[in-house]
């Protein structure tokens, strides 16, 4: 395996909630109106320091999208997934974009989201984008 190469971001940053490996800064939010089955769920132009997983066609709750696993490369834990492509017109706007779990990143200011267990949704996607 060859070198690590890590970007380290400046300003209001986001982290990998297991080994602060810099992933997004806050000026780069689009929206905090997502959820996924964990809680909150934020939806990002640009995220760094990731890697990809496999295509996959997935359910959500605004309808059909094939979506791709992010994992954090300092530790490989998951940290959220992009969006490749949408089925729905009114979804487009998401292709391209990143979700970061909210419960799985620290925010800006070191906080940490903590996990609703009674308010699991079976779905991941925007209440109201």
């Amino acid at each position: 395996m060859g070198r690590l190469f890590v970007i380290t971001l400046e300003g209001s940053v986001y982290s990998c909630n297991h080994c602060h490996t810099h992933l997004a800064l806050l000026d780069d939010i689009i929206s905090k109106s997502f959820h996924c089955r964990h809680g909150k769920a934020y939806l990002f132009d640009k995220v760094v320091n990731i890697t990809v997983g496999e295509k996959e066609e997935r359910m959500m709750m605004t309808g059909l999208h094939t979506v791709v696993d992010i994992f954090c490369v300092g530790c490989g834990s998951i940290v959220g997934w992009k969006y490749e492509s949408a089925r729905e017109k009114t979804q487009k706007y998401k292709e391209g974009k990143f979700i970061l779990e909210r419960f799985k990143v620290l925010g800006p200011d070191g906080s940490n989201y903590l996990v609703n267990h009674d308010a699991m949704v079976s779905g991941s996607d925007a209440d109201n984008a």
